[in-house]
């Protein structure tokens, strides 16, 4: 039976999606900045949420061009962490990961007036502890952290696990589940253009996602992301390299 919450919730969905086709759009045109509200008037709370949940990947047009995050954008991100404060987790596992996603969005406002650095939460745990299975699904969870510029403990797991995360991505397609697969394809494409070797043949994995995918904008953003990642890696050296194309010292 619908609740009184039914039409709130399909509408913080629907503005998630709106945020994230203009933040797709602008990827894809390089406009620059997504222009996501006007800045002389009152930003509806709709708007604020779905620019909380998006958090890092709102700037990713900017990293994926080698550009710091814009202050238009940062100065709404730092109202819509105000508007809404972090959920309540269910369960530690779950809080790491809330934690991590808030810290990805605040490591790239401290780059800006509008935040400042924040240390980084404990990892989770390794797929040598809970499977690789839990782990990839833990890892697609944090895919806003598969960004250029980016680094961390998390980004040590990726780098050092990249077989699991091939198996998280397969695992996800055979059980169609796109929304998973292009979240886990994006590590993989960050661990690419990061120098690390994979096992796992990418494009075709891109290619089945976006006929298989599940048509939201959101996942939109996902696939176009991992697919600008593969182009940073290109002609750039390998893993020998003392530094990695996503600016990484390895």
């Amino acid at each position: 039976m619908p609740t009184a919450e039914t039409p709130l919730r399909d509408e913080y969905a629907a503005a998630v999606e709106r945020v994230a086709d203009r933040t797709l759009a602008v990827l894809r045109d390089g406009e620059g900045t997504a222009a996501l509200a006007d800045p002389d008037s009152l930003v509806p709370r709709p708007l604020l949420a779905a620019v909380r949940v998006l958090g890092a990947d709102l700037f990713a047009p900017q990293l994926l061009t080698g550009a710091e995050p814009d202050g238009t954008t940062a100065a709404l991100l730092a109202e819509a962490r105000v508007a809404f404060p972090a959920p309540v987790p269910s369960s530690q596992e779950a809080a790491l990961v809330i934690g991590w996603q808030d810290w990805a969005a605040g490591l790239l406002l401290a780059r800006t007036p509008y935040g400042a650095a924040v240390p980084p939460p404990a990892p989770l745990s390794g797929p040598e502890d809970v499977g690789w299975q839990a782990w990839s699904k833990r890892m697609a969870q944090l895919s806003s952290l598969a960004l250029p510029t980016m680094d961390g403990p998390m980004h040590d797991a990726a780098r050092a696990n990249t077989l699991d995360l091939a198996r998280g991505a397969v695992r996800s397609m055979l059980r169609r589940d796109p929304t998973t697969a292009v979240r886990l394809a994006r590590w993989l494409a960050w661990a690419r253009a990061d120098g690390r070797t994979l096992r796992l043949e990418l494009e075709p994995v891109l290619d089945r996602i976006r006929l298989a995918g599940d048509g939201t904008a959101r996942s939109s953003l996902e696939l176009a992301i991992a697919q600008r990642l593969l182009t940073i890696s290109t002609g750039v050296g390998g893993p020998d390299d003392t530094n990695g194309p996503n600016g990484v010292t390895r």
